[in-house]
């Protein structure tokens, strides 16, 4: 997982109205926690922060923060966004070292969809699960996990035991195989399996009326002979 750095000023003053003033002269008040320390809150350049988390990754990705010249690696663990503006209002980190263990959720990245039957046959790749949940160290954080597309047809699906995941990485749903994405089948089209069991019903149907045929047959003779 690449790194990146941000320098930041402390702040001595908190609140809502040094947090405004911060915002208008380009900054965004944030905080870091953990690691048995007292919080630290800090001022970052807004626009290198909404940079990173518009790049994707941005809560999966360990970051060096450089405070007057006293570097901490953090991890993003939230941030708050303005519902109208969609303008980035608050960060929070949390001081890592090489013992820290984190929860975070790694996106998943699908493959070969040129190797899928069934989007060549007009599928429709159903994503169910666009990341999954994990527990690993601080360092070692995944960047992405691989859904193999290759030789799925309609109505077959990536589960997470299809996921390889490394030895540190632990996944936080342990009770059930559970589906991650499914080759669906868009309005008209049919899987196979569909097609050939209509087409077996349609047979056993013809056979009936064969036989129920022969019979009305019989009976209208049988019928016959006994009036002359």
């Amino acid at each position: 997982m690449s790194n990146y750095e941000l320098v930041a000023e402390a702040r001595d003053r908190v609140g809502k109205g040094s947090a405004r003033e911060l915002r208008r002269n380009g900054k965004i008040p944030a905080v870091i926690y953990g690691g048995k320390e007292p919080p630290v809150s800090i001022a970052l350049p807004y626009k290198e922060v909404t940079m990173k988390i518009h790049s994707g990754g941005f809560l999966t990705t360990i970051a060096t923060i450089d405070i007057d010249g006293k570097k901490i690696q953090v991890l993003p663990k939230d941030y708050q966004l303005d519902p109208v503006r969609d303008f980035t209002m608050h960060v929070d980190f949390l001081r890592i070292s090489k013992d820290t263990v984190v929860t975070v959720e790694v996106p998943m990245q699908f493959i070969n969809e040129e190797e899928s039957p069934g989007l060549k046959r007009g599928g429709v790749l159903n994503v169910v699960r666009h990341a999954v949940e994990v527990v690993c160290p601080a360092n070692n954080i995944p960047e992405n996990f691989i859904g193999d597309l290759t030789d799925l047809d309609l109505g077959d699906g990536i589960h997470i035991s299809n996921i390889t995941l490394p030895d540190d990485v632990e996944l936080t749903i342990t009770d059930r195989d559970f589906t991650i994405a499914t080759i669906a089948a868009p309005a008209g089209l049919k899987s196979e399996e569909e097609e050939e069991q209509e087409g077996e019903e349609a047979l056993e149907g013809e056979g009936e009326e064969g036989v129920e045929g022969e019979g009305d047959g019989e009976e209208a003779a049988e019928g016959g002979d006994g009036e002359e």
